[in-house]
C-alpha cells in the first residue's frame, strides 16, 4: 500500500484555497466594488465614493458637494450600479463638510423627526425643517421623498448636512447615518 505524503498533500490543500479565496476577493473587488465605486463617484454632485460589501448588503460612502441633491444621488447609485448591487440591499451614507451650527440644527429637530417618522406622518417632516430654518437663520433644508427613503439636505454656506431615511420602520432605531 502506497503511503500519502503530507507535505505535498498539505502544500495543494493550501495552494487550493489561496487560489479559491483569493480569485473570490479579486471577483469582489474588481467586478463588483470598484464597476460601483466608478458608477458612484461618476455622478454629479459626488466628490468621492467607497463600497463596503457584506452578505446581503452593500454600503456606499459618498461625500458630496454641499449643492449636491441626495435623493439624485441615491436612485442613480441605485439604478446605474443595479448590475453590481443585484438583488442585495442598498444602503448610502452621505456626507459633506459639516459644521457644529447644522449639528445643533440636526440634533433640534430630531425629536420631530423620529416622531414623524415613525407614526409615518411624513408631512411632519417638513414642517420639522421649516421651523429649524426659522431657528437658525442662514439655514436652509429641503426635503424629498420617494417609495424607499426620506432625504434631508441642510445647508449653511460651504457647509452641508445630509441624512437619509429608510421608510420601512422595523428599520428605525438611531439611524447610523443622522
Amino acid at each position: 500500500m502506497n503511503k500519502l505524503k503530507l507535505i505535498p498533500i498539505t502544500i495543494t490543500a493550501a495552494i487550493t484555497a489561496a487560489l479559491l479565496f483569493g480569485g473570490w476577493f479579486a471577483y469582489r473587488h474588481y467586478g463588483v466594488e470598484q464597476p460601483l465605486d466608478r458608477v458612484a463617484n461618476s455622478i454629479d454632485g459626488v466628490q468621492s465614493a467607497n463600497v463596503e460589501m457584506s452578505t446581503g448588503l452593500v454600503k456606499v460612502n459618498v461625500k458630496l458637494a454641499p449643492d449636491a441633491d441626495v435623493g439624485e444621488v441615491y436612485r442613480l447609485i441605485k439604478r446605474d450600479g443595479a448590475g453590481e448591487i443585484g438583488g442585495k440591499q442598498l444602503e448610502v451614507s452621505a456626507t459633506a463638510k459639516d459644521s457644529a451650527r447644522l449639528d445643533k440644527a440636526w440634533s433640534y429637530g430630531l425629536f420631530d423627526v423620529a416622531e414623524a417618522m415613525e407614526n409615518r406622518k411624513y408631512s411632519g417632516i417638513r414642517d420639522a425643517m421649516t421651523k429649524l430654518s426659522e431657528q437658525f437663520p442662514g439655514v436652509k433644508v429641503s426635503t424629498e421623498m420617494d417609495e424607499l427613503n426620506v432625504y434631508i439636505s441642510m445647508r449653511d454656506g460651504d457647509s452641508a448636512k445630509f441624512v437619509i431615511l429608510p421608510r420601512q420602520p422595523a428599520m428605525l432605531g438611531a439611524w447610523p447615518n443622522a
